[in-house]
């Protein structure tokens, strides 16, 4: 009956969701707003040296973000002797290749560079539910492209955006070195893949 008792409790354990595995206190009232305002300047160019490793390959040069309109974007990574690597627009839901590298041109690769890329441009996620830590720490739930994602601030400030699936971590975008919205260093790493991006503004 112990080992039965034991074994019911791992199960709902496992099954519970993430803000409840976590110790995540629900707030209610009214729906609450978050802003992701790292690249929401127009009159901007993102602009960090970077590294991007996938799988055994490694990438390493310049990463530019420029915001062209609403919800319009365009990112371009080149070398440091300024070739290309790829050459990404981004305009609402629409995801268009102006150039890859035949090296890059990998779907799996593309799929989640899309997918991490338009993530870090989404300024104002709708948000479904709003949690609270101990301490100060917030966590704004909300949907992209169908996937779970907690925008987690503290002191009113952006500092990680996290991925999940169930109760489990998938990927997260960690944003450091915060000078007026702008943040200096971007970490994304992937918890199931092997890919990772390391961005450090010029």
């Amino acid at each position: 009956m112990r080992y039965l008792l034991i074994s019911l409790t791992l199960l709902l354990f496992a099954c519970a969701s993430f803000p409840k595995k976590n110790n995540l206190e629900r707030i209610n009232g009214n729906r609450p707003t978050v802003i992701n305002p790292y690249f929401s300047d127009l009159s901007k160019d993102y602009i960090y040296k970077a590294k991007i490793n996938f799988a055994e390959k490694s990438f390493g040069g310049i990463f530019a973000i420029k915001k062209l309109g609403q919800e319009h974007y365009r990112v371009v990574f080149t070398t440091e002797m300024g070739n290309k690597l790829f050459d990404f627009s981004f305009i609402k839901n629409e995801f268009k290749i102006n150039f890859i590298l035949s090296e890059m041109n990998k779907k799996i690769l593309i799929n989640l560079l899309k997918k991490d890329l338009f993530v870090l441009t989404s300024e104002n996620p709708n948000i479904l539910n709003h949690y609270q830590k101990m301490g100060d720490s917030m966590f704004f739930e909300t949907k992209i492209k169908n996937n779970t994602y907690f925008y987690i601030t503290a002191d009113e400030r952006l500092h990680k955006i996290l991925e999940t699936k169930g109760n489990k971590e998938k990927s997260d975008y960690i944003f450091t070195e915060i000078e007026n919205d702008h943040a200096r260093e971007i970490k994304i790493r992937h918890k199931n893949i092997k890919l990772t991006i390391d961005l450090k503004a010029i």
